[in-house]
């Protein structure tokens, strides 16, 4: 019996259906492809996939999955070298020696942890993907880590490194407009130069800042208004070459500036200013945050202004006021 027309037109359109979905699926997530049909999955295509899969569905930021990108080759690179080049070859004493490895090859307990977490979270995503049948990775423990207070400037110091962009080029007025902006909102350095003007409202003084899936609202004060206002006015039709572009900062040749950029200019600053502390991107971050606290600030407002997970992170801030009381007891209490 010979098909009529719309039979024909129907399973046409099925078909087509069906490839918009196959497609649709593999961009988003090609591990679902793999695995079940005696495929040959490289390290490198699992991996590929996790990054997709990272960026796709979890929506991770693009620090953190350049961390997972980072942390995972190394570790690619070592199995690779010891002829294990498929995931469900692996086994958790493979894994073992290659922690075990960095740490004796001297790697900080803190690059370890952050190591381990990334191998965890990638045969945990093999695992529900059916790629591996067992996880190698479970049995890992992150090493001990020391926890460090951050090094904070002092208020006074903060007002020395703010006054250094003292002159009237829109350089010196970009500077003195992303310096601002950093401590008055602590916002991370990776977010202040991926910054748009559109996430900027002058007039009721908040930015918003996105980070993967992520958004938050924060204030900023008169400071940073006015040398925003500023730089918008005066200094960023200067610097920014391309007019269509929606950049709010940009480097000395009008294209994207980088973290490394941005590192070199605020050492600059330090300098200048006569700071003989160490100052990192992060030194200002961890500035606003201990100074919030020390001057009154709830803990829950610190946490989503910094856009911390958990408050576990920001507590670290109040360990910091806590030990400054004690040093201002110390010092001021005559039985001290």
């Amino acid at each position: 019996m010979p098909e009529s027309p719309i039979f024909r037109g129907k399973i046409q359109l099925l078909f087509s259906k069906n490839l918009i979905i196959i497609v649709l699926v593999w961009n988003m997530d090609p591990s679902f492809f793999y695995g079940k049909k005696g495929i040959f999955y490289s390290m490198e295509q699992a991996l590929s996939d996790f990054i997709t899969y990272l960026h796709n569905i979890k929506k991770a930021s693009d620090n953190t999955i350049q961390s997972y990108n980072r942390d995972l080759k190394k570790l690619i690179t070592y199995l690779s070298a010891k002829g294990i080049k498929e995931p469900d070859k692996v086994t958790g004493k493979a894994v073992k020696e290659y922690v075990d490895d960095m740490l004796e090859g001297g790697a900080k307990p803190s690059s370890v942890s952050r190591s381990i977490a990334s191998i965890k979270a990638f045969f945990h995503y093999l695992l529900s993907r059916d790629m591996i049948t067992q996880d190698p990775s479970v049995l890992l423990k992150a090493p001990k880590i020391e926890k460090k207070l951050p090094e904070i400037l002092t208020m006074e110091e903060v007002v020395k490194l703010l006054e250094q962009p003292k002159g009237d080029s829109p350089k010196d007025i970009r500077d003195k407009a992303m310096l601002e902006l950093l401590y008055a909102t602590g916002i991370r350095v990776s977010e202040l130069i991926n910054l748009e003007i559109d996430d900027v409202n002058l007039k009721m003084s908040y930015l918003l800042c996105s980070e993967g899936n992520k958004e938050r609202v924060i204030p900023f004060g008169n400071a940073a208004r006015e040398a925003l206002s500023r730089y918008l006015k005066t200094g960023r039709e200067a610097m920014v070459s391309d007019k269509s572009s929606k950049l709010l900062f940009s480097n000395c040749s009008g294209q994207h500036m980088s973290r490394q950029g941005f590192w070199k200019l605020i050492k600059h600053y330090a300098k200048q200013a006569g700071i003989a502390t160490d100052i990192t991107p992060h030194t200002l971050r961890h500035s606003f945050a201990a100074h919030l606290v020390e001057n009154g600030a709830d803990l829950r407002s610190v946490q989503e202004m910094l856009g911390h997970s958990d408050i576990s992170t920001t507590q670290i801030y109040a360990a910091m006021n806590h030990s400054h009381i004690r040093e201002v007891y110390n010092r001021a209490h005559p039985r001290g």
